[in-house]
């Protein structure tokens, strides 16, 4: 309990009184200090600190303006992971970079596949929210669509009336699949992303595919499957390992797998290229030769994959304009009080060939 001793912290309005400023000036000081002379903001800066004030309460701000001035992005992995695995950094930049030029905060909640996690979005001090990733089901959005503030899905499985950025991920998985079998490959593997929010690790095969929520996991298979097909190849004959998430080792450890199966495939397309990278590295632990033993394909184009060796062959997805434009969209509605139309914005993708691929033998 306070004995009364503590001093006071000042208020706007003590500044202003100290100075002989209106409370808007003092206002503009730590909010607009271009439209003061620096006189000025210098004066009123030192009667802040002598009355213990560091700036307007954001707490107050939100209650008079009804707005945070941040955007939340809901993120479908640990923060450890968002900073590290090269796909999401890039997706990450354009957010970041859009919210800089809008002047707005940025609140990244991590792992929404958990149940606290998608309990703190009830008490996020937010505008809005992109969702990134994997968040499947009318059950797993319930909670944020109930907010009522503006959404935007990233990569994302999305309800009726959610705006999406992305990518055509069955397209782009057909077109490098189909470099790969027009190579005259006919023994494939296929290294698959996470599939639904249960840590499975293992084949992806035909008990286990009616079991698959996650849409881009969903629509690379797919278009891995329509271009094997298209060949006149039996997709079920190609053997599918996924694995819980994006790294190289568990790249590694799928491809080994495939690799000492008895019929070892020639080739191997991964859902993303540190999968494939981490194939790479098994099919040498192994004494196999990339590209003349075995090809690698992967998927996201991140800056590693033109410095491996070989130079992995990839489809380019534009990282940093997915995360802008999605920003965009959400800070426009924000700034605009508005709604976004439900459309579906999908950004150009590239198959880039490089030496991890070839005609086998």
């Amino acid at each position: 309990m306070s004995d009364g001793s503590e001093k006071r912290r000042g208020t706007l309005l003590d500044i202003a009184a100290a100075v002989g400023v209106s409370r808007t000036t003092v206002s503009n000081a730590f909010n607009r200090p271009d439209q003061l002379s620096k006189d000025l903001r210098d004066r009123i800066m030192a009667a802040a600190r002598a009355l213990g004030v560091h700036g307007p309460n954001p707490a107050a701000r939100m209650l008079r303006t009804g707005k945070a001035e941040a955007i939340g992005l809901l993120f479908h992995e640990t923060l450890p992971f968002a900073f590290d695995d090269p796909a999401a950094v890039g997706m990450l930049r354009g957010v970041a970079t859009a919210c800089e030029k809008a002047r707005s905060g940025l609140l990244i909640l991590p792992a929404v596949k958990s149940p606290a996690s998608r309990s703190a979005i009830h008490r996020a001090a937010v505008d809005g929210f992109l969702v990134y990733g994997f968040l499947n089901g009318a059950e797993a959005w319930a909670p944020l669509l109930r907010r009522g503030l503006p959404v935007v899905a990233i990569d994302n499985q999305v309800p009726d009336g959610v705006p999406f950025v992305g990518i055509d991920d069955r397209g782009a998985a057909r077109r490098v699949a189909q470099h790969v079998v027009g190579l005259g490959h006919r023994r494939l593997g296929i290294i698959s992303l996470e599939s639904a929010v249960d840590g499975y690790v293992g084949p992806l095969d035909a008990a286990r595919r009616p079991k698959m929520t996650f849409r881009t996991s969903v629509d690379r298979l797919d278009g891995y499957i329509e271009a094997i097909a298209a060949a006149g190849l039996d997709p079920d004959s190609v053997p599918v390992e996924e694995r819980p998430a994006s790294s190289e080792a568990h790249g590694r450890d799928a491809a080994l797998a495939l690799l000492r199966r008895a019929e070892r495939p020639t080739a191997i397309l991964a859902m993303s290229d540190r999968l494939a990278i981490g194939a790479i590295e098994a099919a040498r632990s192994l004494g196999l030769r990339v590209p003349e033993d075995v090809s690698v394909a992967g998927f996201d184009d991140i800056p590693r994959a033109a410095l491996v060796r070989p130079a992995l062959t990839t489809i380019r997805q534009p990282l940093f304009d997915k995360g802008a434009t999605a920003a965009r969209l959400l800070l426009d509605a924000v700034a605009d009080g508005g709604t976004i139309p439900p459309d579906r914005h999908l950004l150009p993708t590239e198959l880039v060939v490089r030496a991890s691929t070839r005609a086998p033998g």
